[in-house]
């Protein structure tokens, strides 16, 4: 493991958070190299140096681009969306009747797909959310993942991932061999940069928060305080929602799992209580027989092999 590979990856932890194991060295140098032949630089030293001399922002922002994975796709994973659509969305328009108001963001948002699922949904409730003031916020730390979200255009191969047929043909227009979200739809996210490092008081308070698949790059500090400033931001009867693979083992935080559906989560104080058939105990062991006597280690074992054969 060279110097200057080790040296890259502190940069990237101290700057973006993003952790890098030295497993990882190919991966890091086959999307870093690219940027070093670009710019013409003698190789990975020359540009680690200008990275710790903060002489380009550009090429800083370039290479912390360069190395976040972008992989989305619509209603990825499936369940989240479908948890959104029967567990979420209906406590939440019963308990702001009042106020008429919702706000979610996607965090990591990449290319779109994410909060455009979730405008979909919603679209899906048009009937009972006449009047409602929706807000859906989606960031992500990379600039150029966000210019094609705002544009809502995706290839043939992106809109066969995961998006229904008539969802396309409702929400989509055609253009070229490209299919374009609807300006209603597109303007019903609001697209912004932020590195999850950073404050994001500003955002102001949601009822759904979707960082999902995101967290997995961070070590257990970093998730801890990320986790503890999302949790500022969360409505006292909001929502969380990660990934399939993330969850709070070992993380300490005032968020709690949601007793019936796996993956979201909620501050302790709001989550509801298990159902009977949730909290219903497995039923107990069935006791072994007793063994006849003298039948010990030779015979199990004979047993296991008649078993076997």
């Amino acid at each position: 493991m060279s110097q200057a590979f080790t040296t890259l990856c502190d940069y990237l932890r101290r700057t973006s958070g993003l952790v890098m194991e030295p497993s990882k060295q190919y991966l890091v140098e086959s999307r870093v190299m690219p940027i070093v032949r670009r710019e013409r630089l003698s190789g990975l030293e020359e540009l680690v140096l200008i990275l710790q001399r903060g002489q380009s922002p550009k090429l800083a922002k370039d290479v912390i681009e360069a190395m976040t994975i972008n992989e989305t796709y619509f209603f990825r994973d499936k369940t989240p969306f479908d948890q959104f659509r029967s567990t979420m969305l209906p406590a939440l328009l019963a308990a702001r009747q009042n106020e008429k108001r919702l706000r979610i963001w996607s965090a990591a948002a990449s290319t779109g797909q994410e909060a455009y699922s979730l405008a979909m949904i919603i679209d899906e409730f048009a009937s009972r959310m006449a009047g409602w003031k929706v807000e859906i916020v989606a960031t992500d730390l990379a600039e150029t993942v966000l210019e094609k979200a705002r544009k809502g255009i995706y290839s043939q191969f992106e809109v066969q991932r995961g998006l229904p047929t008539p969802m396309l043909l409702r929400h989509f227009n055609q253009i070229g061999d490209s299919w374009q979200i609807s300006d209603h739809m597109r303007s019903r996210v609001t697209f912004r940069q932020l590195n999850l490092l950073s404050d994001f008081d500003i955002l102001g308070r949601f009822d759904v928060v979707y960082c999902r698949n995101v967290l997995i790059y961070f070590d257990a500090a970093r998730k801890a305080d990320i986790l503890a400033r999302m949790t500022r931001c969360l409505a006292p009867d909001g929502f969380v929602t990660l990934g399939a693979s993330e969850s709070l083992i070992g993380l300490k935080t005032d968020l709690v799992a949601h007793p019936e559906q796996r993956g979201i989560f909620m501050r302790a104080a709001s989550a509801p209580r298990p159902t009977e058939s949730a909290t219903r105990m497995a039923p107990p062991p069935v006791a072994a027989a007793p063994l006849p006597p003298g039948f010990g280690t030779a015979q199990i074992a004979a047993a296991r092999l008649r078993t076997v054969g």
